[in-house]
């Protein structure tokens, strides 16, 4: 499913990203940090708002910095936004019907350990008064 999500519905944040990377990492806010609040959005309708909110919580916030681009990182952040929502509003796979085991496959499964109890009685010590 494709949400249409408004711009103004996003917050962004930037930052520098940790860890080593010299000038370039300490400079440069390449560290993207993505809030959508699922609750107040008008692009989501209400059916789907509650499934989200259920699963997800009411707010999302993803945080992306592989990347030494911020734009790169902004297309991850989405990318990784819209699998969430995707994943979130997939509906719940059907229960398991519970069912016997065919006479075949029990008949397989006591041969199969009659073979291994005749495998194993092989291997014992010959009785002292044989």
């Amino acid at each position: 499913m494709s949400f249409d999500i408004p711009d103004r519905e996003l917050q962004w944040r930037f930052s520098p990203t940790g860890g080593p990377g010299g000038q370039h990492a300490n400079k440069s806010s390449t560290r993207v940090e993505l809030r959508f609040d699922v609750g107040s959005s008008v692009a989501v309708d209400e059916r789907l708002k509650a499934r989200i909110v259920s699963r997800l919580g009411p707010e999302i916030r993803i945080i992306e910095d592989r990347s030494r681009s911020q734009a790169t990182n902004r297309k991850r952040a989405l990318r990784r936004l819209e699998a969430l929502l995707d994943s979130a509003t997939k509906p719940d796979p059907p229960a398991r019907r519970q069912t016997k085991p065919t006479r075949a496959a029990r008949r397989r499964r006591i041969d199969s350990k009659r073979r291994r109890s005749d495998t194993k009685s092989l291997r014992k010590s010959p009785d002292a008064d044989e």
